[in-house]
């Protein structure tokens, strides 16, 4: 399509911006910059929210405080306010990267064997379940940091598409049923809750309308406020009183105590390809830099199908194995970054690959003495300067920890459960690791979030998903799919297979193996678990620096809307 049939297809609002539904090919003079920009996100009405803002004069960075607010209304069931993130931000003036780590923290009061019995056995739930379960919630936080140190609106701006959303309501779709019904006891179990996200104790219909009146009033105080508005007055004794009423451990003290840590990303290079991801307390950046240090000395492109798939396990084997073992908090555990990340460590991990045979991973002899999901969000955004965010946002498992305290509208994460309760013992979504993620008062637990930038000559890619332990294996099957030459709409929808270590099977989607493909895995020494549906919701985009085509993108599993916006320069 032509750059002027494509501005013809787009509607004019207000002379501000023009909204396309197309991606645009410019001439090469717009090479040096977008000429548009480009939103992906889970949620139409988060996309929405940023092309907002954008018009209003905003920046990518304005535009992400919009996308994190309004999925924090809209998509409660994968983040919010009550719990936390990583953004990952390109400021193009001056090449500037940095991961704002808003991770949630455990409480001061918090320790090892807190969801432990009294014979040291882990208690089914208790991590999950309940306020208990509730790390020190870091989006609030977030979103003032990036507003104030990066984007150019004010921060009432940027709020202002979430407010309304809260106070007007969203309407339940076919997502939120399944993951309501999915949480339904444990939504049923706490009153405010049940009365903000069920009907009369039911998953409530689609069409039936969700109003959030109270958290439209917690937006409205940070809008105000600031941090203060959220970790201090009288919205934080709400939140206090309601965790310790019903079972948590927070104080004021750990509300007060909240601080936003700024990251340098991890970065590696795969054949051309310079990564830009997560550092810890993610395990993602640097999982995703070992396993394509591993590949780089296969030729995966001259390799059939097969034999392609079983090196790319043994890969992300390896990689899982070092996350179980050395991963966490790098403010409290001396985690091995350069190490983990080098080419003579993957030359050793991968010393043992055999092209036929596949490894076990009882033999990889991890020193496991202690030990992420069904979702999650993920968004990505460029404006027309080349700014750039790659962000991805949890509460943990769907609802989090299905608690509400009263006259907060804040609910509650259960990411304390990504942390390691006992040795051996996985966490909900099959995880296991070491002393590196045990449970510390004020220390952020392990994830596996890994916004995502992809660069070269020819382009910039911004990806990342939701999806528990599987969302590194993920990024790294979109990366490898950029390194074959597809374009954003095939990384969000190829077919994905997944291994973590232990257990040692190999996951797929339906669709990922052809029957021969899954014998000849098999034949190899693989076990295959075949999954009944499609998991993961890639957001991506990519910009053509030949071109200048920006071409974002939504994974079809989900009901998530790319976009791209021409928008006035100011």
């Amino acid at each position: 399509m032509s750059v002027m049939a494509c501005l013809l297809s787009g509607r004019l609002r207000s002379g501000a911006f023009l909204l396309l539904a197309c991606s645009v090919l410019s001439p090469a003079l717009f090479a040096a910059r977008p000429p548009v920009a480009g939103i992906a996100s889970s949620q139409p009405l988060a996309t929405q929210a940023g092309m907002d803002v954008l018009a209003s004069g905003g920046n990518a960075f304005d535009a992400a405080v919009a996308v994190s607010a309004a999925l924090a209304v809209v998509e409660p069931y994968g983040s919010g306010v009550g719990g936390g993130g990583f953004w990952l931000l390109h400021r193009e003036r001056d090449g500037f990267d940095v991961m704002v780590d808003g991770r949630e923290k455990a409480p001061l009061a918090a320790h090892r064997s807190m969801y432990l019995d009294d014979d040291g056995n882990v208690v089914p739930g208790l991590s999950v379940n309940g306020a208990l379960a509730a790390a020190i919630p870091g989006m609030p936080a977030a979103l003032v940091h990036v507003s104030r140190r990066y984007g150019q609106l004010p921060l009432q701006r940027s709020l202002a598409p979430a407010i309304r959303l809260a106070r007007e309501g969203f309407k339940v779709d076919a997502i939120y049923r399944r993951m309501a019904q999915f949480r339904h006891a444990s939504l049923q179990a706490d009153g405010a809750a049940a009365d903000i996200f069920l009907r009369d104790g039911e998953v409530p219909a689609i069409g039936q309308r969700i109003v959030q009146q109270d958290l439209a009033d917690t937006l409205i105080a940070m809008a105000r406020f600031g941090d203060a508005g959220f970790y201090q007055g009288a919205l934080a004794r709400r939140l206090v009183e309601g965790v310790r009423a019903a079972g948590g451990l927070w104080t004021l003290q750990d509300l007060a105590d909240y601080r936003i840590v700024e990251r340098e990303p991890v970065r590696g290079e795969y054949h051309g390809l310079r990564i830009t991801s997560a550092a810890a307390p993610s395990s993602g950046g640097i999982a995703l830099i070992s396993m394509l240090n591993m590949l780089a000395d296969f030729p995966l492109q001259t390799l059939d199908g097969a034999t392609r798939t079983h090196l790319v396990i043994e890969a992300m084997r390896r990689a899982y194995r070092d996350r179980a073992e050395f991963l966490g908090d790098g403010d409290f555990v001396d985690v091995p970054v350069a190490h983990l990340t080098s080419r003579a460590h993957a030359r050793q991990s991968g010393a043992s690959i055999r092209l036929q045979q596949a490894t076990p991973s009882t033999t990889l002899n991890a020193q496991l003495r202690e030990t992420e999901g069904l979702d999650t969000t993920h968004f990505s955004i460029i404006d027309q300067a080349g700014n750039r965010v790659a962000a991805t946002l949890s509460i943990n498992y769907p609802f989090g920890a299905c608690v509400v305290p009263p006259g907060t509208g804040v609910l509650l994460n259960d990411e304390m459960d990504d942390f390691s309760a006992k040795p051996g013992v996985p966490n909900v979504y099959g995880l296991v690791g070491a002393d590196a993620n045990a449970i510390e008062p004020g220390k952020r637990p392990l994830s596996s979030m890994s916004p995502t930038f992809v660069e070269s000559e020819a382009g910039v890619a911004i990806l990342g998903t939701p999806g528990g332990s599987r969302i590194i294996t993920m990024v790294l099957l979109g990366i490898l799919d950029l390194a074959d030459g597809n374009g954003p709409e095939s990384w969000v929808s190829l077919p994905r297979y997944h291994h973590q270590y232990l257990p040692d099977v190999v996951q797929f989607e339906p669709g990922a193996f052809s029957a021969k493909q899954q014998q000849d895995l098999q034949a190899r020494g693989h076990e295959l678990k075949p999954l009944d549906s499609g998991y993961g919701n890639m957001q991506a985009i990519y910009w053509d620096r030949q071109t200048g085509r920006v071409t974002p993108a939504s994974d079809p599993r989900g009901i998530g809307d790319a976009r791209v916006g021409l928008f006035r320069v100011k």
